[in-house]
């Protein structure tokens, strides 16, 4: 087993970030996101909203990955998470649902205000495989590895989506017609991505290399060019 954490502090308000954060999908740094969906969702008693989405994801394997080692290179992922707004903070929850023993990810986010008014996401993971075959060791530190790149680049998909918050607030359209604008584009899936069986990703959680800070541009310049 294989165990991560780090911490990271946004200069924007708890509610801001939070936002940013359920509404990060599609991004152009998650161009492996094929679909997310809301298959539950309801208000506490106490306040909090309780929200379960069922997200699939495409990756591929790494060459010295044995063929045949999973049977398709995607992967559906539940997310639980619970919004407090009087307490203010956001705790989610994630795991693969398929290819378990191969490798299971489970991953905690927690974001919380602080006392000057800005945000601090906590991030913790545990990667575990069971495979065998003398093969454990190597599919975890493979694992951690690329779920360490996923987490810089989920990062720069909420700090993106934070952008287009903050100029939304410019614009004589509201948030919601850009966000609906993105999903009737189908930005789900990238075409400029190919899809390989074998790459230096793995299987589950696996992000994408190829995002850059052109991608971002072009990316934002159908957003904002479409009004």
């Amino acid at each position: 087993m294989k165990f991560f954490s780090q911490s990271f502090l946004y200069d924007d308000p708890w509610s801001i970030v939070s936002l940013a954060f359920f509404l990060r999908y599609p991004n152009p740094y998650a161009a492996h996101v094929i679909s997310c969906d809301v298959i539950d969702r309801h208000q506490t008693e106490s306040g909090s909203l309780l929200t379960t989405r069922l997200i699939l994801k495409r990756g591929a394997l790494p060459r010295w990955a044995p063929q045949g080692i999973i049977s398709r290179a995607e992967s559906w992922v539940i997310e639980e998470s619970e919004v407090d707004p009087f307490g203010k903070f956001v705790r989610c929850r994630t795991k693969n649902l398929d290819h378990v023993k191969v490798m299971q990810v489970e991953e905690t986010q927690l974001f919380e205000q602080n006392e000057d008014g800005r945000t601090v996401q906590t991030t913790e993971a545990y990667i575990t495989s069971r495979f065998g075959w003398g093969m454990t060791k190597r599919i975890e530190s493979h694992g951690l590895a690329r779920f360490k790149a996923h987490v810089q680049r989920s990062r720069q998909g909420v700090s993106l989506i934070l952008d287009l918050i903050r100029q939304a607030r410019l614009q004589p359209m509201a948030l919601g017609s850009y966000i609906t604008h993105l999903h009737s584009e189908h930005s789900f899936a990238s075409t400029d991505t190919p899809t390989s069986s074998h790459s230096s990703d793995n299987a589950v959680h696996a992000p994408e290399d190829h995002s850059s800070h052109t991608t971002e541009n072009t990316w934002l310049g159908k957003i904002w060019g479409s009004r």
